[in-house]
């Protein structure tokens, strides 16, 4: 079964996900206690049990959301998929390279942590927001973010064809909003985060993660993986590391990502990890993308079964 993994970020968590998988499947569970025993603390229990305030901390959800999307990966992986490409969601790009074979558990887990530590940091430095922006085109938003004066805003998630998260300064952010409802926006949402991700403001954590990233051995990847930062399909594991760095300081090219697996022609797509969130942004970026939500084991076995019978045919 060949299938293209795409892999959300921050934002998709909720407690209890990936709990059938713990109950239900033996090497699931081996992988959740293996990645207490990894970070020395009881990840496990925060993903299943909450409280959401203490999952939702960017230090914490960060290695919850690889953890999960990993066990998905390799229950996915057990049952005969092959990924043909990867692409991640921000953080869910850490995913796209453990499903590529690009790192190892162990090292983006670890990895993972130490970015969402430092982003936590960074944000507590330099206070900052982030908002969604609907209803308007991605270049009409940063034509406005350019007339903005009270300090550093940027677009940082570019979503879908009609909706930009926007990152920077507070005021700036604030002021930002105004403007692009005043040419048309017809929806300006303040995000609940911890700080201004994919902007300038993230320069202290992009320092940290690039020193946690060299010990770190990149393989050659199986499969390519669609990079946030160049939306193309990467397959050079030096440059991927150079990208991981690169990316919390730079937008989010989701629209262009998906245009470009799209014209890989991809026979359908996996969004690995809780919730359909990328499902839904996909489907405005590039219609012609089948994408299938794999987030529960019930789910997964009804992906396969069906992949099976089409196989008979």
């Amino acid at each position: 079964m060949k299938i293209s993994m795409l892999f959300p970020g921050q934002g998709s968590q909720f407690t209890g996900m990936a709990k059938d998988f713990y109950e239900e499947v033996p090497a699931a569970r081996l992988r959740f206690e293996e990645a207490d025993k990894i970070l020395g603390r009881d990840l496990s229990r925060i993903i299943f049990e909450g409280p959401s305030e203490e999952l939702t901390a960017t230090q914490n959800t960060q290695p919850a959301l690889f953890t999960v999307e990993a066990v998905i990966t390799d229950f996915l992986m057990s049952q005969g998929a092959v990924p043909q490409y990867a692409a991640g969601h921000s953080l869910g790009e850490y995913s796209a390279l453990y499903a590529a074979g690009v790192i190892g558990f162990e090292d983006g887990l670890k990895t993972v942590a130490a970015r969402g530590a430092a982003m936590a940091e960074a944000g507590r430095q330099a206070p900052g927001a982030m908002a969604a922006v609907m209803g308007i085109d991605r270049e009409k938003t940063i034509s406005v973010l350019s007339r903005v004066r009270s300090g550093i805003v940027v677009a940082a998630n570019e979503n879908s064809p009609e909706q930009t998260v926007i990152s920077g300064e507070v005021e700036a952010v604030n002021e930002a909003c105004v403007l692009l409802k005043e040419v048309g926006a017809k929806r300006t949402v303040v995000l609940p985060v911890s700080g201004a991700f994919h902007s300038p403001l993230m320069r202290s954590a992009a320092d940290k993660l690039q020193a946690a990233l060299v010990p770190v051995v990149f393989s050659t990847p199986r499969c390519p993986v669609i990079t946030n930062v160049t939306a193309k399909a990467e397959t050079d594991p030096a440059l991927m590391k150079d990208l991981l760095v690169k990316q919390l300081m730079s937008p989010v090219k989701w629209v262009d990502s998906m245009i470009t697996l799209s014209a890989l022609s991809p026979d359908f797509c996996a969004e690995v990890g809780p919730g359909t969130v990328l499902k839904g942004l996909t489907k405005k970026c590039a219609p012609s993308l089948n994408v299938i939500s794999c987030d529960t084991v019930e789910n997964l076995y009804s992906l396969i079964n069906q992949n099976n019978q089409e196989c008979v045919r």
